[in-house]
């Protein structure tokens, strides 16, 4: 029962999640490839621009490290990408840490503290909203989903093994992840 309900609350929010009016934009990483963003970041960059530029935010945090081997990181690759389409300097601060969702958020989280910033906007795939919210209000700051509409990982384009792994990592998360047992993530290639 409890994982038909879990898989229900992935698919409801991911499709009801919207945007509210915070501190910061913060767009999580996805595979970049020699700086280019992968198609899944683009979308995410894409939705970060838009939701920028529709002033829910004054200011867009790019999350992610790189693989061993990168010659960049995925923050860097959206700060670029953004800077290429439009957005000042002054307001994104790219943070080269994280490899899986808790990581990155923990990252992200520690830099919107030490800035006072208390509200966020996480900018991700439509089935990873709940789990990215959860661990945002989890360690602390009030946290809401602009979901990306166009690539790779969004509803249109992704199957049922989406919803089901994603199902899984927020149970995971939920039931070991929030005492301290990391279990990540990472989509190995």
């Amino acid at each position: 029962m409890l994982p038909t309900y879990a898989g229900f609350k992935v698919w409801y929010i991911a499709n009801h999640a919207k945007p509210v009016k915070s501190d910061v934009i913060v767009v999580l990483g996805a595979a970049q490839f020699n700086g280019k963003p992968s198609d899944v970041l683009a979308a995410r960059l894409l939705e970060a621009k838009k939701v920028f530029n529709a002033g829910f935010a004054p200011r867009i945090f790019t999350v992610g490290s790189g693989a061993p081997g990168d010659l960049t990181t995925e923050a860097a690759s959206g700060l670029n990408w953004l800077r290429a389409n439009g957005i000042s300097k002054k307001v994104i601060n790219a943070i080269p840490q994280g490899r899986d969702t808790l990581a990155s958020t923990q990252s992200y989280v520690k830099d919107m503290k030490a800035l006072q910033l208390k509200s966020v906007i996480i900018v991700t795939d439509e089935y990873h909203c709940l789990r990215a919210m959860t661990m945002a209000k989890d360690l602390g700051v009030t946290a809401s989903c602009d979901p990306t509409k166009t690539g790779p990982a969004s509803m249109t384009s992704s199957s049922l093994r989406y919803l089901v792994r994603e199902t899984g990592a927020y149970l995971a998360y939920v039931t070991v992840g929030r005492h301290g047992v990391h279990l990540t993530d990472q989509v190995k290639n």
